[in-house]
This record gives C-alpha cells, sequence and structure tokens, in this order.
C-alpha cells in the first residue's frame, strides 16, 4: 500500500503548481490518486457534499468522500485542514460537538468533545486576590484558560465506530497543506491585525509574519512544518500521540511556563475521554429538530426558542418584518434567561432538560410575551409543572453536523507544535456558585448547536451549524425558521441578516436591511444594537430534486458537491 512517505515523493510538482495558482483541487491531485480505500470495491452510491469555512477544506473531504471515505473520514480530513487555515477559529488543540445521522441504522448520535478543566481547578480560577473577577482578556492570555483539548479524541471515537477509510489517510490533506504551503486567507490575515501581540511568539512569527513583522498579504504562502508534523505523528500513533508523550509534554510545559500560568497535567491530557451522549430532539410544527444535549446549552436553547415561536403567531408575520424579529427576540430573551440559570456540565449539575422543554412549561412561559418587549427577562421555575462549523454528506446517506472551536480568536495565543491551544476554560461563570461554575474534571457549558432537522416521513430535510459564541443559538434558531417557516432555500436563509436577543439588546446585523426594522422595534420597547454580526454558517438540504448546500458569505467558506447533488 501507498505510504504517507509516498505522497511526500511528489511534492516538488505540486509545490510548483500550487506557486502559479494552480486551483485547489490540483493541490491536492497527488494525494487524491495514491490515498488507497481500506475496502476495495466500495464506491459512493449517492451525492456527496461538504459545507465547511475554507476551499482547502472543502477539496479534501470531498477527496476523501469520492475515495469511498465515510462522513466521519472527511470529517478528520476538514478539521485536520481548517486547523491549519483557521487556526484562529478552531484545531487539535480545542474541543467540539459532532452529530452523526446513520442512514442505515436510521439512527442519530450525539458525540462530546468539548474540553474539561484540568483535575486542580477551583471555583474561584478567574477571580483575583481581592475576590473579584479577572479582566477577561487577561484571564483568556494565561495557561489558566486552556481546558483539556477533547477534538482528536471525538475524532478518534466517532472514526472507530463510523470511519471506512485508515485514520493516517485521512489526516494525509493537512499534512500536505501544512509542509507545502496555502495562500493566506482573508479571514486569517484580518485576525493576525486584531491580535498584535502574537508576533512576539517566535513560533507565529515565522508561520504567520514576514521580516517586517507585518502578518503575511492576502495569498502570500503560508507554511506550517511544525503542524505537519505533530499531524504525522498522530497519524502514525493515532491520537495517543496528542494526549501522551513529547506533544503532551510540550503542551503541558507551555501552558505551566507562561507568565500567567495554568495548572494543567499530563495525567489530565492522559485521562481525557470523548463522551457519546442521547441527542437532544423536540417537536417544531411538522418537523423534528436534533441538537446537542448539556454541557452544551445550545440544544436546549434552540428548542425551547423553537416551541416559544410556535405558540405564537410568528409564522404569520411576513418574512424579515418587525413584528417577526419582536417575537423571535423575545423568544430568544426567555430561552437565554434560562440558560443562565440552569445550564451547566451534566456530570456535575443536574441539569432539568425534560424541564424545561415540557409543553406545559413553555405553554405558561410564552405568555410573557406580548407586543412590547420585555426589559429583563426572568428565569423560569421549571420544576412547577442553556468556533467553526462544517457539514458533510457521504455517499450512502450518512450526515456530520459538527461545531468545533479554540473559544477566542486563537485560543489562549498559547502556540504548541504549530497549533493553538484553547481558552475554553472562560466559558465558566468567573463568579462561583452557579451551575455554570468551575470544577476539575468538569466542561464548561457552551453554545455550540450542530442541528439535524427531520421531516414527517423520518427523512432528514436539513444539517446545519455555526461558530459565534452564545450568538450561535440564534444564528441557527433564524436560519431554521428561514428555511421551515418562511421557505428560503438554505443559502438564501444562511445569507439573511442576523438577529436575535441574549436577554439584553435586540441585536440587529450592521449593513443590513434589518437595520431600517430598529425604529419600530424601539417603538415596541426594545432596545437595538447595531452589531457586525459575522456567523459562520454551514449547512445542507434536501429538496424536491436532490441536496443542495450553504455557505456563510460572511466568512471564506464553499460547498463541495459531486452529481447528483443540487
Amino acid at each position: 500500500m501507498t505510504t504517507l512517505r509516498a505522497i511526500l515523493a511528489k511534492r516538488a510538482a505540486a509545490a510548483a503548481l500550487f506557486l502559479f495558482g494552480a486551483p485547489l483541487a490540483l493541490l491536492l491531485a497527488g494525494c487524491a490518486q495514491l490515498a488507497p480505500r481500506d475496502e476495495p470495491g466500495f464506491a459512493p452510491s449517492g451525492p456527496l457534499m461538504v459545507a465547511a469555512a475554507h476551499p482547502l477544506a472543502v477539496d479534501a473531504g470531498m477527496t476523501v468522500l469520492r475515495l469511498g471515505g465515510s462522513a466521519v473520514d472527511a470529517a478528520v480530513a476538514v478539521q485536520a485542514v481548517l486547523g491549519l487555515v483557521e487556526p484562529q477559529s478552531s484545531g487539535i488543540g480545542g474541543g467540539a460537538f459532532m452529530l452523526y445521522w446513520s442512514e442505515q441504522e436510521k439512527k442519530l448520535r450525539a458525540y462530546d468533545g468539548r474540553e474539561t478543566a484540568p483535575a486542580a481547578a477551583r471555583p474561584a480560577r478567574f477571580l483575583d486576590a481581592q475576590g473579584r473577577p479577572l479582566d477577561f482578556v487577561e484571564a483568556v492570555e494565561s495557561g489558566r484558560s486552556v481546558g483539556v483539548p477533547g477534538v482528536l479524541r471525538l475524532l478518534e471515537l466517532a472514526h472507530e465506530r463510523h470511519g471506512r477509510l485508515r485514520w493516517a489517510e485521512n489526516l494525509r490533506y493537512a499534512i500536505y497543506a501544512a509542509e507545502e504551503g496555502f495562500p493566506m486567507p482573508p479571514r486569517l490575515h484580518a485576525a493576525l491585525e486584531r491580535n498584535p501581540h502574537l508576533r512576539d511568539d517566535p513560533y507565529a512569527r515565522r508561520i504567520f509574519y514576514d521580516r517586517d513583522g507585518r502578518p503575511k498579504a492576502v495569498g502570500e504562502r503560508v507554511v506550517n512544518p511544525a503542524y505537519g508534523a505533530t499531524l504525522n505523528a498522530i497519524a502514525l500513533q493515532g491520537a495517543s500521540a496528542f494526549y501522551q508523550g513529547a506533544i503532551a509534554q510540550d503542551i503541558v510545559r507551555a501552558v505551566r511556563s507562561h507568565a500567567r500560568p495554568g495548572d494543567l497535567t499530563e495525567e489530565d491530557l492522559l485521562g481525557y475521554r470523548a463522551k457519546e451522549r442521547e441527542p437532544l430532539c423536540g417537536p417544531y410544527r411538522v418537523w423534528r429538530v436534533c441538537s446537542m444535549p448539556p454541557p452544551s446549552s445550545g440544544g436546549v436553547a434552540l428548542l425551547q426558542i423553537l416551541g416559544l415561536l410556535e405558540r405564537t403567531a410568528f409564522a404569520e408575520r411576513p418574512a424579515h418584518s418587525a413584528e417577526a424579529v419582536h417575537l423571535f427576540a423575545e423568544a430568544s430573551r426567555l430561552a437565554f434567561a434560562d440558560r443562565a440559570r440552569y445550564l451547566g456540565d451534566p456530570d456535575y449539575v443536574d441539569v432539568p432538560v425534560d424541564e424545561l422543554l415540557d409543553p406545559g412549561y413553555l405553554s405558561r412561559r410564552v405568555q410573557l410575551i406580548g407586543e412590547r418587549a420585555l426589559e429583563l427577562a426572568p428565569a423560569g421555575d421549571p420544576e412547577s409543572s442553556g468556533t467553526t462549523h462544517f457539514t458533510i454528506l457521504d455517499g450512502e446517506g450518512n450526515i456530520v453536523s459538527m461545531t468545533s472551536t479554540v473559544e477566542a480568536a486563537f485560543g489562549s495565543r498559547i502556540l504548541v507544535r504549530g497549533f493553538f491551544l484553547n481558552n475554553e476554560l472562560t466559558d465558566f461563570d468567573f463568579r462561583p456558585g452557579g451551575p455554570n461554575a468551575v470544577a476539575g474534571g468538569k466542561r464548561p457549558r457552551s453554545s455550540m448547536a450542530p442541528a439535524i432537522v427531520f421531516g414527517a416521513d423520518g427523512e432528514v430535510r436539513l444539517a446545519l451549524g455555526s461558530p459565534g459564541g452564545p450568538r450561535i443559538i440564534g444564528y441557527v434558531a433564524s436560519t431554521l425558521v428561514g428555511v421551515l417557516d418562511w421557505k428560503l432555500p438554505l443559502p438564501e436563509a444562511i445569507a439573511a441578516p442576523n438577529f436575535g436577543n441574549r436577554n439584553g439588546p435586540t441585536e440587529l446585523e450592521a449593513g443590513t436591511s434589518y437595520e431600517r426594522l430598529a425604529p419600530a422595534l424601539r417603538a415596541r420597547g426594545h432596545e437595538v444594537a447595531i452589531h457586525a454580526m459575522t456567523s459562520g454558517l454551514h449547512g445542507i438540504e434536501r429538496f424536491a430534486y436532490g441536496w443542495r448546500g450553504g455557505a456563510d458569505p460572511r466568512r471564506d467558506g464553499t460547498v463541495g458537491a459531486r452529481e447528483p447533488a443540487f
């Protein structure tokens, strides 16, 4: 069989193609021709599709699918490439949640690769000597913010169960691009401009900056051989190469030697486990919507928003109108109030998921939605009756919807062996006492909400997700109602202006037609805030003639498809 070394023998020719502006698909052509199948005779029989945040990641995923790889095989390839070309958003130093639909079994699974706090973590982790919360940036740019990464263990677990190609085959595309280079993407360039202190790291400076200390120009070649070497070790030895041995030692050393050191240990890394959890599903009109359960708050909040909207006249209001935005904002406000009060890691606190989604509870909560905005929604009492994304469709009809993150741009800003470590522990509450307080081994509350929607016939209708911190919930919910209630094709729903409410101001996307709704919303009592709301929605949709994908025009993403997809 062809080895990774054989691939590298063709580098000079492929690098020449790259430097002279050949399409990204040609850059991968050498890899594609040499990647063998683990099951000779298998060929994808249906449409293939990848929607992700960068063309090179899409090309890698599509190549894996064309070779007969599964949706999970493609997910390994896509994530490995995204960690290279958009390290400000995700990578092997972060965490993720994945929904996986098995078409043959007609079964949905949820995989939790959320980071965990070190065993030594205590509730006062982000308080100063006077008991006051640390400045957020100070907390982020420190060893204290780094959780045990979970992406690789999640991918490993899913690949063991649903992969078809060998683990190493799925990583070779990212290895190849890391060592030969890729064009500086516009969003990575902009992120480097906004984070000038990264140039102080000699390793980051060598990868991302020119000789004068400026971020490399858009389109200029970026080479990250350290990341390629890290992935090569993981390809040859499996995910354990990351969680023990030399790589783990370097991660721990970087965290503990930081100017604001953390307490991560090699034992913390060695002990990490990804988890399979029961997907969280609920009805919305004639559809069944599924997402992630806690420790993500995304699924609960998403289903609450939809459940509340179903009990209002939302579907009767004109699309893109102030009346519709008012109802959506109020439903979101109520969901975020409950998110803050009740959501945390279910392995550490009792999260009343069933009660929060109980139809009777939602019917009582919706009575708070009137013609005028609530000033601040209170949490309810349910006992009386809360990055990057890619979506993949393989040739057997299996689907991956996966949201992955390092939290802030470039995570903790700690670069180790070509990848950035997350700052995910700042997702814990800084003040102790609530369900999302810091504890050793605990997973911080997330907002990630990968979603899969089923029609009345039980067939997948839609799969999508988004990055965006707490705004993820609103991005996903508004896109769902755009498709399901406003009957927009998925690409149009993704491109539509963003809006929402996180139990504060009603937010409208700057520079869009929704700015004109501000006066009408203010007349209803809304405090309106106009923001740049840079979602990164990527999804696929079944429609009358096949499948179509959508990639958020606010980012660098694209959709790759093979006929008979549309």
